[in-house]
């Protein structure tokens, strides 16, 4: 069954629909009934029960959120781990590889402010190398220019799946087979790809998959997830740890935790973590498939609109989209459009140059507008976004 027969329902599980239009997926996604009945069922039993027993009463709740991302992502449950963010979760792989002075690390220009600013952080610190691989003519990470760089010292390749500031979807399957060929570390930060397109942690042959739950997951936020391939577990040494994490044997030792939960701190977020499995399920019943199919109706609906438009410019050059279009209206200022738009109750956000400045400066765009959709918006409510973007001219 596809998604087009089931919108009317999906709508009625997700209030905001009644009363604005939100294009602002990418940044926050509106959060559906059930999700919402999991994170405030169990805050309302930790107000009657008590934390700790609250979570004692909650245990088989608690234990899905791994069954469910094993379910998403097609992997063991062992190999999941609960983190409070998505930024969270990749630094904590990220500053577990045991870099050298000399090693290098690829990444692909469209690269996010926090990742990028990590992996600066061990330039200076530990005198690692990073190589940038540019974007061929059609906006996707060049392939060619990937191997032809791949050298005796490279330590990992770390690539987004969907960058935040434009929504043209990177080959990281074909990045993935290159690092295993090569035996390389593959970090694939999933932030915008998780919840809009399914997500194979074996297709996709990365060691390490980083997400959050508040985007196209449709969880709440303050919660994030982190997939670890057992096989390289041992290569990595958390950069911070306690009795969760590890086991206190005597004085002079410990031991770390056998699964992927050895990244994760004793306390976390609880209601979150029993809201966020609840949303993997929710999103895994609709089927990612389906989802992608929806989307990708009404991006490219949304992009024709644009286009047609005088004045207007859209960033995304391939057929490769995701749920997120940029764009820009000449003479009207980034920030102004999207304040103009939000008044007549349509979400959208700004995709900052700051956020992405290697990407941007290659591209040379500034500030932009973000328009990012999912499978509850409807054809009315493209329409009405048009309308609302051309009625200053």
């Amino acid at each position: 069954m596809e998604l087009d027969s089931q919108i009317e329902r999906l709508r009625a599980e997700t209030p905001g629909c009644g009363t604005l239009a939100h294009f602002n997926n990418a940044g926050c996604a509106l959060t559906p009934q059930p999700v919402m009945a999991g994170l405030v069922g169990h805050l309302n039993l930790e107000q009657e029960a008590g934390g700790y027993e609250a979570a004692d009463l909650a245990a088989g709740r608690i234990d899905n959120f791994y069954r469910a991302f094993a379910s998403l992502l097609n992997c063991r449950s062992d190999e999941i781990a609960f983190v409070e963010n998505a930024t969270r979760a990749w630094d904590m792989v990220f500053y577990a590889i045991p870099f050298q002075p000399g090693d290098r690390v690829i990444t692909g220009q469209a690269e996010y402010a926090s990742n990028y600013l990590a992996m600066l952080q061990l330039q200076q610190r530990r005198g690692i190398t990073i190589d940038i691989i540019p974007d061929n003519a059609s906006g996707t990470l060049c392939l060619d220019t990937l191997k032809n760089r791949i050298s005796p010292r490279t330590r990992l390749i770390a690539i987004t799946h969907i960058a935040s500031q434009v929504g043209t979807v990177q080959p990281a399957a074909q990045v993935g087979e290159i690092a295993r060929d090569n035996d390389i570390l593959f970090l694939l930060d999933a932030c915008q790809s998780a919840g809009q397109l399914p997500l194979d942690t074996q297709t996709l042959h990365c060691d390490l998959l980083t997400g959050t739950g508040r985007k196209y997951l449709r969880g709440p936020r303050g919660t994030g997830f982190l997939y670890v391939n057992q096989d390289v577990l041992h290569r990595l040494e958390p950069p911070f740890i306690d009795l969760h994490s590890a086991h206190w044997i005597d004085r002079e030792s410990y031991r770390f935790r056998p699964d992927a939960r050895r990244f994760e701190n004793w306390e976390c977020f609880v209601a979150g973590k029993i809201a966020l499995g609840v949303a993997a399920d929710y999103a895994r019943e609709l089927g990612l498939a389906r989802i992608q199919t929806r989307i990708a109706q009404l991006v490219s609906q949304l992009r024709k609109n644009l286009a047609a438009m005088p004045g207007t410019t859209v960033y995304e050059n391939t057929a490769n989209c995701s749920g997120i279009v940029t764009f820009s209206s000449s003479g009207e200022d980034p920030v102004t459009l999207q304040q103009r738009l939000r008044r007549a109750g349509i979400n959208t956000s700004v995709a900052k140059r700051a956020n992405a400045v290697v990407d941007t400066e290659l591209r040379q765009v500034g500030d932009v507008n973000r328009a990012s959709l999912h499978y509850y918006n409807t054809a009315d409510e493209i329409e009405r976004f048009v309308d609302v973007l051309s009625s200053r001219r």
